[in-house]
């Protein structure tokens, strides 16, 4: 009897610490959530979407755009609210998404979200700027979880063709 519960806890102890070595399937994470990435559009000027040195990916800013290229303009505070700033920069952040797995091949092969850089289009007074990009912080870490986590910056400008909002992101991959 004794080694049958000792057995039986060691089984245990092995399943519960394979599960701790898994890795999430980002990919399909994504598709859990509902979102749809797509393929990016090309540059608008002379600069790429994304330059890989090393181990770090850096991808240019991204506007509000969506898959259909219909995009989310105004200042945020004057135009929009903090909410609709907020969802702009989910957009923005899919455009983000759309553009790494192109690059990559897999959301598999992020090893962390290291730095994002969100730039909400606003008057001088606004003071919301880490909530609008809140939306963007919140869905990566829905996504990648602690890997999702990032060192930030949400600054307040006037952005070219009066998008809402525009981020930059760095990636540590495989």
């Amino acid at each position: 009897m004794k080694q049958v519960v000792v057995a039986t806890a060691l089984l245990c102890l092995l399943t519960i610490s394979a599960g701790f070595g898994q890795k999430v399937d980002y990919d399909k994470k994504v598709t859990e959530l509902g979102i749809t990435l797509y393929a990016p559009s090309k540059p608008v000027a002379n600069y790429v979407k994304a330059v890989r040195t090393g181990n770090l990916l850096f991808l240019a800013g991204h506007v509000s755009t969506r898959a259909d290229n219909s995009g989310i303009t105004g200042k945020v505070g004057k135009d929009l609210t903090v909410e609709q700033g907020y969802e702009a920069a989910k957009v923005t952040t899919v455009s983000l998404l759309s553009t790494l797995k192109a690059e990559l091949g897999s959301l598999n092969r992020v090893k962390r979200i290291v730095k994002v850089t969100g730039m909400v289009n606003c008057l001088p007074d606004f003071a919301d700027q880490p909530k609008v990009i809140n939306g963007c912080s919140d869905l990566l870490v829905s996504i990648f979880g602690d890997t999702g986590r990032h060192a930030r910056t949400a600054v307040g400008m006037t952005i070219p063709l009066n998008y809402a909002v525009e981020i930059e992101m760095v990636v540590e991959v495989e």
